[in-house]
């Protein structure tokens, strides 16, 4: 208890401070602000916005620590003065004139969100030097729509048609609050529409709302308009003309052609490419991340992805796009110059760790040289060599854990930036965001139990769509290979024998993965535009074992004295996966949010496996699954072995369901604070002997749902998030039943856990 001293003194010495010490004589501490409204549509916390003024920032349970702090400072100037004034918070001091602000700011938001007859009143209670303040909101009836018209089709056809065919103009129904923002919103929804449909230069300040507000009982009849430009009777619709690419330099001054006889220039399908003497991409690279083709309609959604493509190339450093207005025939189109500067071809990184495990300190090293662009087609070669070795502590021991090894690997990787599909599947070179990758890896463990080496040869495909919400991977081959050439025979004795657990043997013989899988990922954020409520949902499957089957059916392959089939002399694995993932997050106001995560997935394996390899089983805990649990520690099922210790070889299954929900504050720029609960388990598609309990059965695994809550400490470095989350379990499938529900009787030794994580959980 003693050591606890210190920290329970600094407590109590901060909540023991006043508050109000620094206010000036005659001045008060803005001590509480609160806001009170009878308006059904506008809450409280959205006007929170419009506060001019607001109390000090406080921590649940110990109150306003950075005002604490500022009001520990000394007045001599010292080093710990400074800093105490330099970390901690000024007084709020209650200003008059700031709260009349506030209110009249409240007052007109509200009138622009449908309440135009609406009334803030304010009131403050001043007491020892501090003053808490009330806002009462009295919103009166307010103003809805009756009655919504567009005299669209009257200026003009086209427009109309568009917006009528994208459903644009359903937008405001009868009885809708006569909301301004709402409103606006409409007008920027609708140019957007207009902008990705030819309409090059159109601006939200063309569309016009009709407001009459004099046709009584508070209603509003509303009228859409547009005003054509200027120049013209009518808005006009751009096609792509001439395009035209400097590869590797800018454009030269309009007029200057001294360097033009060292230009050369190709025509690509329908793009011109102008090189001079140091080419940086060939032809086929530049036009299948060049959106902007000649023929096409302009689109700044086009627009967009060609910036985005063209700036992902790693030889390219930046792209300037420019458009010059022309007329053809009755038509207008857009010739386009596009300049390609070059970026930094070379990459070389060196990294080094120190390691400890088990109490072995050791040292872990990477090399990687990547050049990003080998071919002259904005390929990216990367090279990556990585070592680790660990200093042997003497032991007899040949537990799983024990991590006294070397290892060292080489992996070699390849990325083309379109995509390399059969001549049927032509029209998807055509997608933003496509990329070719292949890589080959090979991975030398050597322990004091066993020698390990893998080997990994893939290629995957991926791509997006126009409007940035769906991207597809696709990996048409994942060829791993894990052979274990020799094994001690204390180890072999122990862990290889017919009688061991299936899931350890199987997980250590050598074995052939040949697998293909496509994930799709849904979103509805993007680099531009931020929705009310983000969410991304990722969901897809994996199917291993197909063409080695194939392979034994047409006769290559031989079946073993286990009854496996085998190709080389190695069996191969047989499975089907699939899984779902669901995140999204819900703003409450600026500094608070809630986020909620989904996440189910079940792997069955089949034929030539009993037990699905080790690597893609599921576990279940730590920093991103159930965090009242280690890494590896929850399930399968109420499966339990405590007496073995961290049992995390039959600490994984075949099935997984999880759901979080979090509750997140922003204290200040800098920190965060969030609540969780966390619930889920991992369960085996099939009865094993050594996993009792881990069974998936419909009638009975609801009551081995894990259950865990806690509180989480995030560091928001805007480039960087730093998280420390602390959970506690709630309910322990692991335990008797009768017992599970640990959150009466909690034990801290056994049911407590923390993690130290970079980034959000979900």
């Amino acid at each position: 208890m003693k050591k606890y001293l210190p920290i329970i003194s600094l407590f109590f010495l901060l909540i023991a401070c006043d508050a109000a010490k620094r206010v000036p004589e005659g001045s008060y501490l803005l001590n509480k602000v609160k806001i009170e409204t009878d308006t059904k549509e506008v809450k409280s916390n959205q006007l929170e916005s419009f506060l001019r003024q607001k109390p000090n920032s406080s921590f649940p349970i110990i109150g306003r620590v950075p005002l604490h702090l500022y009001n520990l400072a000394g007045s001599d100037s010292s080093w710990i003065d400074k800093t105490l004034l330099k970390i901690g918070e000024p007084p709020v001091i209650y200003s008059e004139r700031l709260t009349a602000v506030s209110a009249e700011q409240m007052r007109r938001e509200l009138n622009n969100r449908g309440y135009l007859n609406a009334q803030v009143d304010t009131s403050v209670v001043k007491k020892e030097k501090k003053a808490d303040v009330s806002y009462h909101v009295i919103g009166n009836e307010p103003y809805r729509i009756r009655n919504v018209k567009d005299t669209l089709q009257s200026v003009d056809t086209t427009i109309y048609k568009i917006l009528k065919e994208e459903k644009k103009l359903d937008l405001i129904k009868e009885n809708d609050l006569f909301d301004q923002k709402t409103l606006e919103q409409i007008r920027v929804d609708l140019s957007k529409t207009l902008t990705n449909r030819g309409y090059f230069d159109f601006s939200k300040d063309y569309f016009y709302f009709l407001a009459d507000t004099t046709v009584g009982n508070h209603k509003v009849d509303l009228t859409l308009a547009l005003n054509n430009p200027s120049d013209t009777s009518r808005h006009r619709r751009y096609f792509i003309g001439d395009v035209m690419v400097y590869n590797g330099f800018a454009p030269p001054a309009q007029g200057d052609s001294s360097l033009r006889s060292d230009f050369d220039t190709v025509r690509f399908k329908n793009i011109q490419v102008i090189s001079n003497q140091n080419i940086l991409l060939k032809p086929p690279a530049i036009y299948y991340n060049t959106f902007l083709r000649p023929g096409r309609l302009y689109s700044e959604r086009i627009l967009e992805r060609t910036y985005s493509s063209l700036n992902n190339l790693g030889s390219v450093s930046r792209t300037n796009i420019s458009f010059t207005p022309v007329q053809r025939n009755d038509s207008n189109f857009l010739n386009t110059t596009i300049s390609l500067l070059p970026g930094n071809l070379h990459y070389l990184q060196f990294g080094i760790d120190g390691t400890n495990s088990a109490g072995d300190l050791g040292a872990a090293a990477n090399l990687t040289y990547e050049h990003r662009n080998l071919l002259k087609g904005g390929e990216r070669f990367r090279v990556r060599l990585n070592g680790a070795y660990e200093f042997i502590t003497a032991s007899d021991s040949a537990n799983l854990l024990d991590q006294s090894f070397y290892e060292y690997g080489a992996e070699v990787f390849l990325s083309i930036p379109q995509l390399l599909v059969p001549w049927l599947l032509q029209q998807l070179q055509d997608r933003p965001s496509a990329s070719t990758e292949f890589s080959l890896g090979v991975n030398f463990q050597k322990r004091p139990e066993y020698h390990r080496q893998f080997f990994n040869l893939s290629s995957r495909l991926q791509w997006s769509s126009f409007d940035w919400r769906l991207t597809h991977v696709l990996t048409p081959l994942n060829v791993n290979y894990v052979r274990m050439p020799w094994a001690s025979d204390l180890f072999r004795n122990t862990y290889l024998n017919d009688n061991t657990n299936p899931v350890i043997r199987q997980s250590y013989e050598d074995q052939l993965i040949a697998s293909t899988s496509y994930y799709v990922t849904l979103s509805n954020t993007n680099a531009r535009f931020l929705p009310r409520m983000p969410f991304q949902i990722r969901s897809g499957f994996e199917i291993s074992g197909y063409l080695p089957r194939l392979v034994s059916v047409l006769g290559g392959s031989n079946t073993n004295a286990n009854g496996y089939e085998e190709i080389l002399g190695i069996p191969y694995a047989e499975y089907l996966k699939s899984d779902l993932d669901v995140s999204l997050s819900y703003p409450i106001d600026e500094n608070k949010a809630i986020a909620g995560h989904f996440a189910a997935g079940v792997a069955l394996p089949y034929g030539n496996s009993d037990v699905l390899p080790f690597e893609k089983r599921y576990f279940g805990g730590g920093a991103n699954s159930l965090r009242g649990w280690n890494t590896r520690s929850l399930g399968p099922g109420s499966y339990s072995r405590d007496s073995v210790g961290y049992d995390f070889v039959n600490k994984t299954g075949d099935i997984k369901l999880e759901m979080s929900l979090e509750y997140r504050q922003k204290l200040t720029n800098l920190f965060q604070l969030a609540a969780f609960v966390d619930a889920g388990n991992i369960w085996t598609i099939k009865d094993y002997i050594a996993q009792s309990g881990g069974y998936f059965r419909w009638n009975t695994f609801y009551k081995e749902i894990a259950l865990s809550y806690g509180l989480g400490f995030r560091l928001d470095l805007n480039f960087l998030l730093l998280r420390l989350d602390a959970g506690m379990k709630a309910h322990n499938p692991a335990l008797p039943e009768g017992d599970r529900w640990t959150i009466f009787k909690p034990k801290f030794s056994r049911d407590f856990a923390i993690h130290f994580a970079i980034g959000y959980p979900f």
